[in-house]
């Protein structure tokens, strides 16, 4: 009679929770409370196949198990407690603590992933490779959209690259006095190749040629704040499809070849926040909101 009740739920209910909890309740899968083993053998098999069934069902309280390898908190080897020199890892634990203490980043960073806008795709080179009128309108709106978040923007770095310089140089006129500076790292690129493979798609580059420089500019640019900042920081990096995707994946701690299945609109804002612990958030991932629909473009 048991296991025809425990039978009817099995097959009435679409989650194997409430059987678990049922069947636990009862003590069909713990102590004994006067029946026998074998009264119960039936159950514990019909719940099994239920489980097998729905492996992701979890009763309350269970545990829920990760399928990933966890988060590395020293992701950016910037984890004051591995940063001990090696005087001080022979020294006592107090004199360790102190220097932790001092080593810890106080500070959040903001940084604001800019793709450059529309640019002319039959130029002759980088330096032909301009902006069209439209991509000069998108940069207008996007350094409005900028300017309008009311940040105190710390400084703008942009790709060397003729459409990254040209858009960070229409953003800069609604950012006055904010710093800009340019870096060859941030050139566009293949950083990875890319899983699932593509067949439509042949980067003129080497992978490892390309891919070397971009975790370079990851590393310069994507980290924790430095012990020695006070203040919670807003920075703009100008920069390309490729390179913002592949950021992303390594920041976040996704596999990095996946960064070709994600797609980012031209002027967009990708906008990543870096806690003191390492903790990173993805508060925006190509916003283009700010843009009406006849203006948005993906080229």
């Amino acid at each position: 009679m048991a296991f025809r009740r425990a039978a009817g739920l099995v097959c009435g209910l679409a989650g194997g929770s409430a059987v678990v909890v049922w069947a636990e309740w009862r003590g069909y899968l713990g102590e004994d409370r006067g029946e026998s083993w074998r009264s119960k053998a039936p159950i514990t098999a019909a719940l099994s196949a239920l489980h097998a069934a729905h492996p992701a069902t979890q009763p309350a309280g269970l545990p829920v198990y990760s399928s990933g390898s966890g988060w590395d908190s020293n992701w950016d080897r910037r984890d004051p407690s591995t940063m001990l020199s090696p005087r001080r890892k022979e020294s006592s634990g107090e004199e360790n603590s102190t220097e932790v203490e001092n080593n810890k980043p106080r500070a959040t960073r903001h940084i604001f992933l800019i793709r450059h806008s529309q640019y002319n795709l039959n130029g002759n080179g980088d330096r032909e490779r301009t902006l069209t009128p439209l991509g000069r309108e998108q940069a207008e709106l996007l350094g409005q959209r900028l300017a309008d978040l009311g940040l105190k923007y710390d400084v703008m770095i942009h790709s060397s690259m003729a459409r990254a310089t040209e858009t960070a140089s229409i953003i800069s006129r609604y950012l006055p006095g904010v710093e800009m500076v340019s870096c060859d790292l941030l050139r566009e690129g293949a950083p990875i190749e890319p899983v699932p493979p593509v067949t439509h798609w042949k980067p003129e580059a080497v992978y490892h040629e390309d891919g070397a420089r971009i975790e370079a500019a990851f590393r310069r640019y994507i980290h924790r704040a430095d012990p020695k900042q006070k203040e919670d920081s807003y920075e703009i990096i100008v920069c390309h499809a490729n390179v913002i995707r592949y950021f992303v994946c390594r920041a976040l701690q996704f596999p990095p070849e996946g960064w070709l299945r994600m797609g980012l609109n031209n002027g967009s804002i990708t906008w990543l926040t870096i806690r003191p612990s390492g903790r990173v958030a993805l508060r925006a991932l190509g916003d283009s909101g700010f843009m009406p629909p006849d203006k948005l473009t993906r080229t």
